[in-house]
């Protein structure tokens, strides 16, 4: 069973629903969510806020965080998350927040570097990840690392 399918079967038995807010991932967590057949049941949508515009205006991260703490920071990642949850209305709200590569990072925020944020009812998780790929590679594992933090969540949560 692939993880896509292992998350839609834990989501639907539990009749849980779940949105993404992505950034640096494109949309690719969305798709991988949505290849299951069957996953109009738990999936709600999500928002691919490329741009800091984007995630002000429908994430509702304050330009402040922004600001203080970059587009790629746990803050951001949370607020994103949060965001997405509050405007899908959904029980499980996920982000990605990274520099995929191969341009763009600097010493303080090489490239690879993601965040990622959860936010359910119970509050919100985050964790850092620094990838070593190309980006196609630092896309797919922010992804897998996406998947394995919402079935975490959900084994934790009974």
């Amino acid at each position: 069973m692939t993880l896509e399918e292992e998350l839609g079967e834990k989501l639907r038995n539990r009749k849980l629903t779940i949105a993404v807010a992505e950034s640096c991932t494109g949309g690719l967590l969305g798709s991988r969510i949505t290849d299951v057949p069957g996953s109009s049941e738990y999936f709600l949508g999500g928002v691919i806020a490329y741009q800091n515009e984007v995630k002000e205006s429908l994430l509702h991260v304050p330009q402040e965080v922004i600001a203080a703490h970059g587009a790629v920071s746990l803050e951001t990642a949370e607020a994103m998350a949060t965001g997405c949850r509050n405007l899908f209305k959904c029980d499980i709200a996920v982000s990605i927040t990274g520099i995929a590569g191969p341009g763009e990072g600097t010493a303080e925020k090489p490239v690879g570097l993601t965040y990622i944020g959860l936010a359910t009812s119970r509050g919100i998780v985050s964790r850092r990840f620094q990838w070593k790929g190309n980006r196609i590679q630092n896309k797919e594992n922010s992804v897998r690392a996406a998947m394995e933090m919402i079935l975490s969540t959900l084994k934790m949560e009974g």
